[in-house]
């Protein structure tokens, strides 16, 4: 059964970077850490996407290739975008839990149609809910000229209704700066029975910006997030309505 539980200075350090081509920083267990300010992006709008890629194997929905002509693919799935006709029962959601400078706290997410705001608190806003697919994914927007107004955010991943658990999903959530390099987390860690992921920490440290990854399972939903980082809200069940 589909369910929400819905309405609950750390130093920098080094970090991985991608190819040259790439472009990208990804932050690793070893490396975990990179400030905005040092890349001249505590200002503008910061583009948090989720995005996701299945394995074909999982859903026995496209024929396998020859193993005589091809011996070495039988041990090599395919892979195609979590966004197809022929995955239509995967829900990824993405969210945020936010704390604001003046104590306010809250969360946007799809569930509830909690989508928030770009230029009134909490100064975080979510694109909509990709249920069925679509190559973009989803996409939260944080407005970082008003970070003086920001104190925290978390934003986390959940796993909605019958969707397959983390471990045969290739997720991954990537920051979009104003200026600099794309920042990449992978959600690659195996927790076959996760239902929510707490991806990465936005935490205003003396008006610089510090992303932290966390890439931390539960086996739960909001509420059990909340209870790991001491959001303090009040969580209900909740449901989506039928498209």
């Amino acid at each position: 059964m589909a369910f929400w539980d819905s309405l609950r200075g750390r130093p920098s350090a080094q970090f991985d970077t991608g190819s040259a081509a790439s472009n990208a920083i990804e932050l690793t267990k070893r490396h975990p850490v990179i400030s905005l300010g040092k890349q001249g992006a505590n200002s503008g709008s910061l583009r948090v996407n989720l995005s996701w890629r299945m394995r074909t194997s999982d859903f026995g929905g496209r024929a396998r290739p020859s193993v005589l002509r091809h011996p070495f693919k039988l041990f090599k799935p395919d892979l195609v975008q979590a966004h197809t006709q022929g995955v239509v029962n995967v829900d990824l959601d993405l969210g945020c839990l936010y704390e604001l400078a003046d104590g306010s706290k809250g969360v946007v997410q799809p569930l509830g149609s909690f989508l928030g705001a770009t230029n009134a608190p909490p100064y975080v806003q979510l694109s909509g809910d990709d249920r069925f697919g679509s190559p973009s994914g989803e996409t939260i927007y944080v407005n970082l000229d008003h970070r003086e107004s920001i104190k925290r955010l978390l934003v986390f991943v959940y796993i909605y209704d019958q969707t397959p658990a983390f471990d045969r999903t290739q997720a991954k959530v990537t920051l979009y700066p104003s200026n600099g390099p794309r920042i990449e987390i992978d959600l690659d860690e195996h927790a076959p029975q996760a239902r929510s992921c707490a991806v990465v920490t936005i935490e205003n440290v003396k008006g610089d910006m510090v992303v932290r990854r966390e890439v931390k399972f539960v086996y739960g939903f909001q509420a059990e997030l909340d209870r790991l980082y001491g959001w303090g809200l009040q969580w209900g069940r909740g449901y989506k309505t039928k498209a």
